[in-house]
């Protein structure tokens, strides 16, 4: 405890040492430059009172070009003191005089920059008799800057020593202060838990520090207190827990692992019991309800969940979307897949919330001992891994713990981990490939393609990448990244008077992110996007879940002045029942799949059925992958015009797109 607490003292002394330091030195160089600043004019005032005393005389000396007379006047400011030397200087910039004083020190070269030396000042010397408006001459006297070099010094030496003697009282002061009021009972409070006995853990309460009740170390104690009273009636009516506390006092974390250790510690090796891991999505994706119907429907769940326990299990909340359970009655997975069925249909059943119905989704995770001697963090961790794979897996939303689950589940991790990184070093980047006009071969549009720089320098993404990014849920990352990236390329070109549409790929996942579109609105008013210009393509393969919130999301979509285009058109869930959902929406285009392409030209009938349904719908086609002369001829046959692949051009980086489409235009990125 020592060591703690000496280091604890020493963090703070040195924090308030450093921060008055820091303080200190600005004030120490303001005011330095205050005075010098006032040393300044206090030199100009006595010089400009000096040159007063002698510019009648040498002004008639110098009318009457009496050298010797000038001389002796100038020689006779040498007494002064403060002067290095005084010229007079002809209205020409003539220098007809020059008087030196004294050998004048060098001043450091960033001394006279900061401070602005020498200080000089110049009398222009009038014609007495006859007058003349014009002077006949400037008397320029100088000060030496050797004495105000030395004033600084003084001055500075005086400073620093006065305020860091103050500093150290002051830290000296700060710092007891900190440590009466804070170290110390936090000492105490580390000193007494260290030497609680093992026996008296349970139901241990602190006592109230004084002076501490409204603060955050009152706040600690009664924390502490508090949960020490939960973990006491736990103990002393284990049994009856699940169904006599309310939701505000069921276990954390941190408590149920001390009865998962507790239960471990007094059980037999071979007893089996279960620990299910539950998570309810909907707590977590629920962005349509406030915060009462939130509360609420956690109520209700966690009234279900009690319903369906019996005495023997344990019920603990673990975050806002988790909870565990404690099953000691099933032992067998049988039991345990029985209980975690009851768990999932129950959960899952229809709810009326104020207003909305909503109907739950929940994953389940299960761990057994399997006769390991595993402790209770190890047992939680596997059943939190099995859970998050049944999350992922869609078809099974309840598994058991198996080791290639966790494998996968930290490959998962990995996978996160590497696009938040790639994120955060900007390695990725947008290529893109333009969009054709078979007819004449103009330039119509172009698609923007999500690149990332690998380790060989070369761009590109690996395999699974896309796949990968929805799985781990970082799609929506990268998603907002592609539009604000897409965004910023079309400010660019609009500031350039280019006014080529960009068209990018929305995921299924935005689609059912309610926050998309006021972001894309954001985006589109930052950067002042002209309606039409951002084409959003929706890609068919992927589900994009409830079809009426999706229509109503890409509605809005719509009125916010950004085109709608169907991606791989005929494959996936995009194909006509698809096509009759959308018909009510302003949809631009339709991609037509590569496959149809690729099989051109043994095998024209999906092109056919394709250009006639964008001929009934009105839509323009395009066609992906055109990759030969024959594919073109073969579009432009059955009436398809527009088109983008291989035969016209690769994925290009923005400064070679532009190069080779914008040649007389600049090339350079927009900021």
């Amino acid at each position: 405890m020592r060591v703690v607490s000496r280091s604890l003292t020493i963090k703070q002394m040195a924090t308030v040492s450093g921060l008055a330091v820091i303080v200190i030195s600005i004030f120490i160089v303001i005011q330095l430059f205050h005075f010098v600043q006032q040393r300044r004019m206090d030199y100009a005032t006595q010089m400009e009172n000096i040159a007063h005393t002698v510019r009648k005389p040498l002004s008639e000396a110098v009318l009457k070009a009496d050298i010797p007379q000038a001389e002796r006047i100038l020689a006779s400011l040498k007494p002064a003191g403060i002067l290095s030397r005084a010229d007079v200087v002809l209205p020409n910039a003539f220098q007809a005089l020059r008087s030196d004083f004294a050998s004048e020190k060098a001043v450091p070269r960033l001394v006279a920059r900061l401070f602005e030396l020498p200080v000089q000042i110049t009398v222009p010397l009038y014609s007495v008799d006859p007058p003349n408006p014009k002077p006949l001459a400037y008397l320029v006297l100088q000060a030496d800057s050797w004495r105000v070099y030395q004033f600084i010094l003084s001055a500075l030496a005086t400073m620093v020593t006065t305020y860091l003697l103050l500093a150290l009282i002051l830290s000296v002061a700060i710092g007891w202060c900190l440590n009466r009021l804070m170290v110390h009972p936090l000492r105490k409070i580390a000193r007494e838990l260290q030497a609680l006995p093992t026996h008296a853990v349970a139901g241990h309460q602190l006592p109230m520090p004084p002076l501490h009740r409204d603060d955050e170390l009152g706040m600690l104690v009664r924390s502490y207190n508090r949960n020490q009273q939960v973990l006491a009636r736990l103990h002393a009516d284990y049994g009856r827990q699940a169904t006599h506390y309310p939701l505000s006092e069921l276990p954390n974390r941190t408590l149920f692992l001390a009865l998962l250790e507790q239960y471990l510690a007094g059980s037999s090796a071979l007893a089996p019991f279960s620990v299910l891991v539950i998570r309810i999505d909907t707590l977590h994706d629920g962005g349509m309800m406030n915060d009462v119907q939130r509360d609420a429907l956690l109520l209700t769940l966690v009234g279900r969940l009690r319903g369906t326990l019996d005495a023997s299990t344990v019920l603990a909340q673990l975050n806002d979307t988790d909870f565990a359970v404690l099953a000691r009655r099933a032992g067998t997975p049988f039991r345990a897949m029985q209980l975690a069925r009851a768990l999932q249909h129950l959960l899952s059943q229809p709810l009326p919330l104020e207003g909305i119905r909503l109907r739950p989704r929940a994953s389940i995770g299960i761990a057994q001992r399997d006769g390991q001697s595993l402790s209770a963090e190890a047992l939680l961790r596997r059943a939190i891994s099995a859970m998050m794979s049944a999350r992922h897996h869609n078809a099974q939303p309840i598994l058991f713990f198996d080791p290639q689950l966790t494998e996968r589940a930290q490959n998962r991790l990995n996978i996160e981990h590497s696009i938040l990184t790639a994120l955060e070093q900007e390695q990725f980047v947008l290529f893109l490939q333009p969009q054709t006009d078979m007819r004449d071969g103009a330039l119509v549009g172009a698609e923007a393609l999500l690149r990332m720089r690998l380790a060989d320098g070369s761009y590109g993404l690996p395999d699974e990448f896309i796949t990968n990014a929805e799985e781990t849920s970082m799609m929506g990352e990268l998603g907002r990244w592609v539009l604000e990236e897409s965004c910023r390329l079309l400010a660019g070109w609009q500031a350039r008077g280019i006014t080529l549409p960009l068209s990018v790929n929305l995921s299924a996942l935005q689609l059912r992110d309610t926050g998309m579109v006021g972001h894309l609105r954001e985006l589109l008013q930052r950067h002042r996007i002209r309606p039409g210009q951002l084409i959003l393509e929706l890609t068919e393969t992927a589900q994009v879940g409830e079809p009426q919130q999706a229509l109503a999301l890409l509605q809005e979509i719509c009125d916010a002045g950004v085109a709608i285009a169907l991606d791989d058109f005929g494959m996936g869930y995009a194909n006509l029942h698809c096509l009759s959902q959308f018909k009510s929406l302003p949809i631009s285009k339709l991609k037509m799949d590569r496959s149809f392409v690729a099989a051109l030209p043994e095998d024209d009938s999906m092109v056919r059925i394709v250009a006639a349904i964008g001929h009934i719908t009105g839509l323009s086609v395009i066609a992906e992958g055109v990759e030969s002369a024959e594919q073109r001829d073969w579009l432009l046959a059955r009436g398809i015009t527009l088109a983008q692949g291989y035969f016209y051009a690769q994925p290009l980086s923005w400064q070679a797109f532009n190069l080779r489409y914008f040649p007389t235009r600049s090339d350079e990125e927009p900021a």
